[in-house]
């Protein structure tokens, strides 16, 4: 295993322990279903055109997400026929 892809799997981590933590905050305000993968599809949505930003961006991408703009990504999805589960 290179230090490459270790590096990789230790950010793949991190953001998903980000993601996690948003996650648990959005169910204390009454979100109850939210998982770290909805909190990472809210978040990566804007990624889809300009890609992946610097960690430090993703970083606060993820921790500033305020529970407005998650509910706006939820019902935009609804609206678009995503299914949440």
């Amino acid at each position: 295993m290179g230090m490459e892809e270790l590096d990789e799997n230790y950010l793949e981590e991190a953001v998903e322990m980000l993601c996690r933590s948003k996650a648990e905050e959005l169910r204390m305000v009454g979100y109850e279903h939210v998982t770290s993968k909805d909190v990472w599809d809210c978040v990566s949505e804007k990624y889809e055109k300009e890609g992946i930003p610097p960690l430090h961006k993703l970083v606060n991408d993820i921790l500033s997400l305020k529970a407005t703009n998650f509910m706006n990504y939820l019902t935009m999805s609804a609206l678009r026929g995503s299914t949440f589960e």
